[in-house]
């Protein structure tokens, strides 16, 4: 069977339990290896090409109804919560419905940084859906950290999202040596830039990190969120539910991390971090200018 650019494939040695892109072939030591990057998960992984089977598209349309439905539980979950937010903040904006208020809120500005521009158009369309101003840029992982200062100074976001494709080899190192991770040293380097700009995890909130990425280091580097702490795969959308999360709750509250964590894919064995100020702000009077 001949395996091109972009099939989509599983790997045989792991059952075809997820799903990649192939996005290069490459020759090592005589031998055929196939470049993948997963298509629900943020996982960049090499494999033999013998090792490959092309999914057709009846098995693919099966994998993919299941994550859909995942997606649109977590999506409903998260929207609970959003309605919620917004019920206790129209309560106090109105002194207990009281009083007739014409207000408006403003959620927190996002720049998210994705070295996959497919996961990034997935990532826009629910930042879309949900409500959340964004800017998305596509930068490969490796350029992040020098390209982050101008980025930072020139959108000046409330979020900053860091994201893209990592793994972690075992025959590279353990677990504790961020140098057998494939970016996770980018995503540090990238996070540690940024707190150059902006110290205060309050004045820059900063989700960082993908599959399998070395959350401990990332969190030092100064990220209020950060993947993975058990080494697990990450949902692609993951990331979008963090943030959204934080821009939908008024700056005068401390989200509690489980709160965070509990309406995304993967939960606390893929995602954590550290108490965080929320970012909504809300003013008054409503017109139709400041809601643009």
């Amino acid at each position: 069977m001949t395996i091109n650019l972009m099939d989509i494939v599983g790997r045989i040695s792991y059952k075809c339990d997820i799903l990649f892109r192939v996005i290069d072939i490459k020759e090592e030591n005589g031998q055929k290896i196939a470049v993948l990057y997963g298509e629900d998960f943020r996982l960049i992984a090499d494999a033999p090409y013998e090792d490959l089977l092309v999914i057709d598209q009846t098995k693919r349309m099966q994998l993919t109804r299941e994550f859909r439905s995942l997606e649109e539980q977590s999506y409903r979950l998260f929207q609970q919560d959003i309605d919620l937010l917004q019920q206790k903040q129209e309560y106090a904006t109105t002194d207990g419905y009281t009083k007739k208020v014409n207000y408006f809120q403003m959620p927190g500005r996002v720049l998210h940084i994705d070295g996959d521009p497919t996961y990034l158009k997935k990532c826009l369309s629910l930042y879309e859906r949900i409500g959340i101003p964004v800017t998305g840029i596509h930068c490969n992982e490796k350029e992040m950290p020098q390209k982050i200062g101008q980025l930072l100074e020139y959108y000046r976001p409330d979020i900053l999202v860091i994201t893209g494709h990592d793994a972690y080899s075992k025959s590279k190192g353990s677990i504790t040596d961020i140098n057998a991770y494939r970016h996770s040293k980018y995503f540090v380097q990238t996070v540690t830039e940024a707190r150059k700009k902006i110290p205060n995890l309050d004045h820059l909130v900063i989700f960082a990190g993908a599959c399998q990425s070395h959350f401990e280091s990332l969190i030092h580097a100064g990220a209020n969120f950060a993947s993975s702490p058990t080494r697990v795969n990450i949902h692609a959308l993951d990331p979008v539910y963090i943030v959204a999360k934080i821009s939908f709750t008024p700056f005068m509250e401390r989200i509690n991390v489980w709160d965070v964590l509990r309406n995304t894919l993967t939960g606390e064995k893929g995602l954590g971090g550290v108490e965080t100020r929320g970012i909504l702000r809300t003013g008054m009077p409503y017109t139709a200018e400041n809601q643009e």
